[in-house]
């Protein structure tokens, strides 16, 4: 496994720093986040020190997936949550604090107001703006069909 330094994911799954552990195998480790708004809030990480999910080989993609699935049940048989938030931040924009991948799984309550999607509704592009963005995504995937 790839470890940075002065990473605090990475002393985690060293075992120097204790976690919570929820799960683990070769490749993942989810463990409860410190702070819990909501009873259930689980971080579900790749073992190895990735900064975020564009830096995932297909396998690590399909375990750390894997385990977000399965936390997601759980804590919806745990808790009995009104709902979940999965979310993944990437960079300082995105809202990432500790840059090693990092998967939240959050239970959510009607009204508790936590982490809203968007400040106001979206505007809706025409279809044809929206398809001329799709194909600027698609030129940039590997091994596609145009």
């Amino acid at each position: 496994m790839t470890r940075q330094p002065d990473c605090i994911f990475c002393d985690i799954v060293a075992g120097e720093l204790r976690a919570s552990i929820v799960l683990e195998d070769d490749l993942v480790l989810a463990f409860m986040n410190l702070g819990q708004f909501n009873d259930g809030h689980v971080l579900v990480i790749p073992k190895a020190h990735l900064r975020d999910v564009r830096e995932f080989d297909p396998g690590v993609g399909a375990a750390v997936m894997n385990a977000v699935t399965q936390v997601s049940r759980a804590v919806t048989q745990a808790f009995a949550p009104d709902g979940l938030t999965v979310r993944h931040n990437i960079g300082d924009a995105g809202g990432q604090d500790v840059f090693h991948a990092h998967i939240h799984v959050q239970a959510r309550n009607d009204g508790d107001g936590l982490h809203r999607a968007y400040p106001s509704a979206p505007p809706h592009p025409p279809r044809a703006e929206l398809d001329r963005l799709a194909s600027t995504i698609r030129d940039h995937l590997p091994d596609l069909p145009r």
